[in-house]
């Protein structure tokens, strides 16, 4: 095989340099030179040359992001300096008392501070060599981490490589950072998780961790993560004698730092800060439990010293608890209407971020065994932002003697059906579909906003229902009548007319929304959309082939097959038709939606508006538009509603237009 030649050479090395900045613009700075087909030109070209040379592939090249063969276990990474936790306070009476130790150990009171969110994600060390990213690690237990090199490789916002100067400066660098995943972007993942039939991830910081920690680093590039760089684990490098010099080196070096760091002096500065954070906290696109402060001076930190895994120089400044301790008096298994069993622990009620909580989910087999949780054990549970409360960890010196463990059953606890295990799968479920807890799910679904919509058929109006054997499936919803529904608890005649007449206006719901009603598993609100759009009628979705579902751009072949099942089955058909029976009229999807007035403009929907999200983003899309969890430079409107957070202070910074919701009818009108 030839060599390249050196104007090949050139224009690779250039090609490197190239793609390594419109990285930086993208991942680290939020705002793209060019546009996504240029960028991939680029890509494509680099590409081309090293399947011709392979021989100029180096570590540093941006191919090598996605390119590591799946890994049989993560190697144990020894820490050149310990990584160390940190102590905590949480109240402004015990900063103080952290700050009168350090003003007296150093003999002065003018101390500058440094300060940054706590990141709730997944700390990690990343050591570059002669300027070259070589080795990444978690941290472990602080002095042994595990090596996830190819996985953090894959992370847009890490330099695979650093400049000439830093590389001959500092042959030897190590860079600590936290790894998270964006709420938005969890969101999303999850949304695809579900619609490819997964198990959704429970939290973001679950999903960042559990993203870094795949085997396979393909899985890994395909999670939306980002590094906040925050420190080196070197205190006496040249040039570098603060915190402060650390973040602007960091972010020279085309690090992603966080936008919130502040310089505070003093106690009363700290405190401020703290609670502006506090203020700014439910508005950032990502999880935070607190405030770490650090003195900034390196010869500082060096007087003040540890006492065992702690720093002297540094403290958590922890938010009011959203983590909160109570007794779990039992663990109960719930069944859902996809048939998948999962462990709810029964809990004394505790205040948890200021709401009262007496359930929380247990996830699955695999965590309560992880949990090793028992009936009468203290627990500590978490509740952040919209995330349900969860069991996070069992104060283990608390546990009372002879505590019971509770085994997960081996039959459905509502029809007593024998319970299976899909392979690759963490859930237990009932593939009984009679399972009275699978139609009180289902039907709840079906008549949910993003399906028929039916205002008023709530929970308990649902179990009523089927309970009173007046529906066995959702179709029954449409031959109810008010006579049916008055003999019901709390059904008033008002009431009763309501729902009827909601009832009635549902008959003639779009096809996205009856795909998604029927509750197909796997499909969730965007999948069931796609089809609409391919298909147009229910009745050419009913018979179409496995082969003409998996051509579906966005439908893979486990949707594909489970679509395709579940219309081949005769109790599906029965359904379908009794709906019809019942006045359902299925109307037709029009597709052509190319040169609707909104085509080719991208939106962003903030705050809080009169109606769920969902409805405006359907408008929007059956006008050609398309809606993004983000606001960049590509976007053209931001939908406001009150309580916008950060998202209006960056559309009004890059002139985008802000609409109310007044304008927005007026925009669609």
């Amino acid at each position: 095989m030839a060599s390249p030649d050196k104007k090949t050479r050139q224009e690779y090395e250039k090609l490197k340099a190239e793609i390594h900045e419109h990285n930086r613009h993208y991942y680290v700075e939020d705002n793209p030179v060019i546009s996504d087909a240029e960028y991939d030109r680029l890509f494509d070209r680099l590409l081309e040359i090293e399947k011709e040379y392979p021989e100029l592939v180096t570590p540093d090249s941006p191919s090598q992001r996605v390119g590591a063969e799946p890994s049989k276990k993560f190697e144990p990474v020894k820490h050149r300096q310990p990584m160390l936790s940190l102590q905590k306070v949480t109240t402004a009476e015990e900063f103080e008392e952290f700050h009168r130790r350090v003003t007296e150990t150093l003999e002065r009171t003018d101390v500058q501070y440094i300060t940054e969110p706590k990141l709730d994600g997944l700390a990690v060390e990343l050591v570059y060599e002669q300027g070259v990213f070589t080795l990444g690690s978690t941290r472990g237990d602080g002095a042994i981490g595990e090596n996830i090199t190819p996985n953090l490789r894959t992370i847009g916002s890490i330099p695979l490589k650093l400049s000439d100067k830093t590389a001959r400066k500092y042959p030897l660098l190590e860079v600590r950072g936290e790894v998270i995943m964006r709420l938005s972007d969890f969101a999303r993942v999850n949304e695809k998780l579900e619609e490819d039939g997964k198990q959704p991830l429970a939290n973001p910081r679950n999903g960042a961790a559990g993203s870094l920690r795949q085997l396979d680093p393909k899985i890994t590039a395909g999670r939306p993560l980002i590094l906040f760089a925050y420190g080196i684990s070197d205190r006496n490098l040249d040039g570098l004698s603060s915190q402060r010099d650390v973040i602007a080196f960091l972010k020279n070096e085309g690090f992603r730092v966080n936008d919130l760091i502040r310089y505070p002096s003093g106690v009363d500065e700290v405190e401020q800060v703290f609670n502006e954070l506090t203020e700014r906290r439910e508005s950032l696109d990502y999880e935070i439990d607190g405030m770490v402060v650090k003195v900034d001076d390196f010869e500082a930190q060096e007087t003040l010293g540890q006492i065992s895994r702690a720093p002297r120089w540094a403290v958590a400044w922890k938010f009011a608890a959203e983590l909160a301790e109570t007794r779990l008096n039992d663990i109960e298994f719930s069944v859902g209407r996809t048939g998948q069993v999962t462990p709810v622990a029964k809990l004394e009620p505790v205040k948890v971020a200021g709401v009262m909580v007496s359930n929380a989910s247990l996830h699955n087999e695999d965590e309560m065994k992880a949990l090793d949780v028992r009936l009468g054990d203290t627990v500590v549970v978490r509740r952040a932002g919209d995330v349900i409360p969860e069991v996070v960890e069992v104060v283990a010196d608390k546990r009372p003697k002879k505590a019971k463990t509770v085994a997960f059953p081996s039959k459905c606890p509502s029809c007593g059906t024998e319970l299976i295990r899909p392979a690759g799968e963490a859930a237990w479920r009932c593939l009984n579909l009679a399972c009275p807890a699978q139609v009180e799910g289902r039907l709840i679904h079906f008549a949910s906003k993003g399906g028929f919509d039916i205002d008023g058929l709530g929970d308990k109006l649902a179990r009523q229902l089927i309970s009173e054997d007046k529906v066995k499936d959702p179709a029954d919803l449409f031959f109810l009548t008010k006579d049916d529904l008055l003999p019901l608890d709390l059904m008033a005649d008002k009431r009763a007319a309501n729902l009827i007449a909601a009832i009635d206006q549902s008959r003639r719901a779009e096809l996205p929304r009856v795909i998604f009603a029927l509750g197909i598993f796997g499909v969730g609100e965007a999948a069931a959309r796609l089809l609409a759009e391919q298909f147009g009628t229910i009745e050419k979705l009913q018979t179409a082939t496995q082969e003409e579902l998996e051509n579906i751009p966005g439908i893979g072949p486990v949707i594909a097959k489970t679509v395709h099942e579940f219309f081949e089955n005769d109790d599906t058909r029965r359904m379908l038709d009794k709906m019809r029976e019942g006045g359902v009229v299925f109307p037709r999807y029009e597709t052509e939606r190319t040169g609707g007035k909104l085509a080719g403009k991208t939106f962003v929907i903030t705050g809080t508006l009169s109606r769920p999200r969902s409805h405006f983003k359907n408008q929007i899309e059956q006008q050609g538009g398309k809606v993004t969890g983000s606001v960049s430079s590509s976007t053209d409107y931001l939908l406001c509603g009150e309580d916008p957070g950060s998202k209006l202070d960056k559309a009004k910074k890059l002139g985008i237009d802000v609409l109310d919701e007044d304008g927005f009818n007026v925009l669609v009108s």
